[in-house]
């Protein structure tokens, strides 16, 4: 069963707020008993409450004194560096508060850019409803994407590139049998056929020979994009 959230503002009833108190300050000295035992550190605790005339320490009154002393010999910069007051801790918490908020409203407004994208991709046009702040957002959404594919690409090609390239004696080996059995042959269909795949098999030799970087044509169509990008996603 997981524990309910618990509103942090002040508790009107009295023996609430009492019985709140007494069970968060337990928990609070126990907590910084522990932090002390666990990372080996100085501290102590002091709790000022209208139940008790006398104020709650931790360890004791002594090692109080110790950690007091110890702190008010560190210069006074350092004394104050990571203090806080209530109104600084708010201001702390609304600043924070308003980032995540300027964080959210991009990601919903990139969001809402995607889907528009997207629906005017299926239509093949932009429609004429559209307002300048909206066109401004939807061309910085389409450039950021163009970007990403292109560096994917990039990255892509290096990774290629960087593979050992392919023996080729087997192709070799190919070829010599088409050779050795076009010889062999005396029907002029056959030698005809074994010829345009000993064509075939030879450019394949160059084109590997020549780290796959050769001009000539391909004897069995273009199946790769020779202009050097891929096609946009985005516009047809």
């Amino acid at each position: 069963m997981t524990r309910k959230k618990v509103k942090l503002a002040f508790i009107v009833n009295d023996s609430a707020r009492k019985a709140t108190f007494k069970k968060r300050k337990k928990g609070l000295m126990k907590k910084v008993s522990e932090l002390s035992t666990l990372c080996g550190i100085d501290a102590c605790a002091i709790i000022y409450s209208p139940y008790d005339p006398q104020p709650e320490v931790w360890p004791s009154p002594l090692g109080v004194q110790r950690v007091l002393a110890k702190f008010r010999r560190m210069p006074e910069l350092e004394q104050s560096k990571k203090m806080v007051n209530q109104e600084s801790f708010l201001r702390l918490r609304i600043l924070k508060a308003k980032e995540q908020l300027k964080k959210q409203r991009k990601d919903n407004r990139e969001k809402e850019m995607t889907q528009l994208m997207f629906q005017y991709l299926s239509a093949g046009k932009i429609l004429h409803n559209i307002s300048m702040v909206d066109l401004n957002d939807l061309a910085w959404l389409i450039d950021q994407n163009l970007k990403d594919i292109n560096r994917r690409i990039e990255t892509l090609n290096k990774n290629a590139q960087s593979q050992p390239q392919m023996a080729t004696p087997v192709v070799t080996d190919g070829v010599a049998k088409i050779e050795e059995k076009a010889q062999g042959s005396g029907h002029g269909q056959g030698l005809d056929m074994n010829m345009d795949v000993m064509q075939k098999q030879n450019w394949f030799v160059n084109l590997m020979n020549n780290g796959g970087g050769g001009e000539e044509a391909l004897p069995f169509g273009d199946v790769n994009n020779q202009n050097g990008y891929w096609p946009n996603p985005f516009f047809h």
